[in-house]
């Protein structure tokens, strides 16, 4: 998964510690002109459940022999925290040559990620998404709706639910049955994948607050609103008010991202709030046919998917072999194996012109990806808070913060006046 937005899920450290031992961009490199018979770049990456060890050195080593001469040394995120990880890399003096799925904000304002030119993004549908200061820092190629809601189609039925909730009223009626058979309505985690925890906040300012102010966060970085005005403090008492309930599982707070995935599958929870590379592990599983999806739905029952393009390659406009690692980096992006591989690994629908997904994914994979054709043909997709890059991202520093408040208000320690009003604090705080 990308969790861009994205962000994302359980990390090896190991992978890090046995190649990571030289400064990044230094070994094997003399220069950008790329005529050395042998370069060497650093590409930082991630490790989850969906996409291991095998998938990055395989995708790594189809790219590789597109650009001649290269080398690359795999740098493995040793936590969720990928963009974090880069930024103690940088400070280092090790910032990675390449990198994937790294929020370019904070890193191209100060120079140091290079921009992608229009004739480099012409393969992807939607190249001048997310945009900072004009230019495009971060390859377009994967759209993840981040979150759709999965669902155990038998536990619904058993809590004597006939079918998914299509307005907020239907939800909350949805959850009061689960809740009254003795069966938890809502899996989240938290710990050190505190991503986990944010999903439903997400989805609730996605429907409550960018359905009706698209550019909320760029008024926000003008000062035009606050975190604490009404809508967006109306989605986070609705988050507040699914914990006080009793609809989300607190539980879920010590789980990692792999455990949080297994407790659904498992049955330990009626309804999992999470991205679209879940399919990838759904359709895996000998419960594919007992999985739905739903959009998180609305008052009104129109759609508002919380969505993001992006997670691809960022170049460091420093890197000692800057050419080659921008042609490494566009290799990946459009090998068709690649794209196959991570659709197939990590549910991805893919922003490429022309590309196809392989005719076998499984049924999981396809009602997510109707879920999402059928909002883009509805006008129902709107950025997703927390995931966001670009000009319309928080400032640096707040997504790790937000995590914090998420797992703050399941754990029941932060009402709604209070987390706003330590976002607020903390965009004052990140703003200087």
């Amino acid at each position: 998964m990308n969790r861009s937005v994205r962000f994302t899920l359980p990390f090896i450290a190991l992978a890090f510690a046995a190649g990571a031992c030289t400064p990044a961009g230094s070994s094997g490199s003399s220069g950008s002109s790329g005529t050395d018979a042998t370069k060497e770049i650093t590409f930082l990456t991630f490790e989850t459940p969906n996409l291991d060890a095998k998938y990055w050195d395989d995708a790594i080593a189809r790219a590789a022999k597109q650009v001649p001469g290269l080398k690359v040394k795999k740098l493995v995120a040793p936590s969720a925290d990928r963009t974090g990880y880069a930024k103690q890399l940088k400070a280092s003096g090790q910032f990675p040559d390449v990198m994937i799925s790294v929020s370019p904000v904070g890193f191209a304002e100060a120079g140091d990620m290079a921009p992608w030119s229009d004739k480099e993004l012409e393969p992807f549908t939607f190249p001048h998404s997310n945009p900072i200061g004009g230019k495009i820092y971060q390859l377009p190629y994967n759209t993840q709706p981040t979150p759709l809601v999965y669902y155990s189609r038998s536990l619904f039925q058993q809590a004597g639910v006939t079918s998914p909730p299509t307005t907020y009223k239907d939800l909350l009626d949805v959850a009061a049955k689960l809740k009254a058979a003795d069966i938890t309505p809502f899996v989240t985690g938290g710990g050190k994948d505190a991503f986990a925890a944010s999903y439903l906040w997400t989805a609730l300012v996605a429907t409550d607050v960018y359905k009706k102010t698209p550019d909320f966060i760029t008024q926000r970085r003008t000062g035009q609103v606050k975190f604490t005005d009404g809508n967006f403090k109306g989605a986070t008492q609705k988050f507040v008010d699914l914990v006080k309930q009793g609809y989300v599982d607190k539980a879920g707070l010590s789980r990692d991202y792999a455990s949080t995935e297994t407790a659904f599958l498992s049955g330990k929870g009626a309804m999992y709030p999470m991205g679209t590379w879940f399919p990838a592990a759904a359709d895996k599983s000998d419960r594919r046919d007992d999985i739905g999806v739903f959009p998180f739905p609305t008052d009104d029952g129109s759609p508002a998917i919380p969505s993001y393009t992006g997670g691809g390659m960022s170049v460091n406009a420093h890197s000692k072999n800057l050419t080659p690692a921008k042609e490494f980096a566009l290799a990946f992006q459009q090998d068709k194996q690649n794209l196959d591989a991570i659709v197939k690994a990590d549910g991805a629908i893919i922003a490429m012109k022309g590309y196809t997904p392989p005719a076998d994914m499984g049924p999981v994979y396809k009602e997510s990806v109707k879920v999402y054709q059928d909002a883009v043909k509805n006008n129902g997709i709107v950025n997703a808070f927390l995931v966001e890059t670009g000009d319309d991202a928080l400032l640096p520093g707040l997504v790790e913060k937000s995590y914090a408040l998420a797992q703050d208000i399941i754990a029941g320690q932060k009402n709604a006046d209070q987390a706003t009003q330590a976002l607020d604090d903390e965009w004052a705080k990140a703003a200087k």
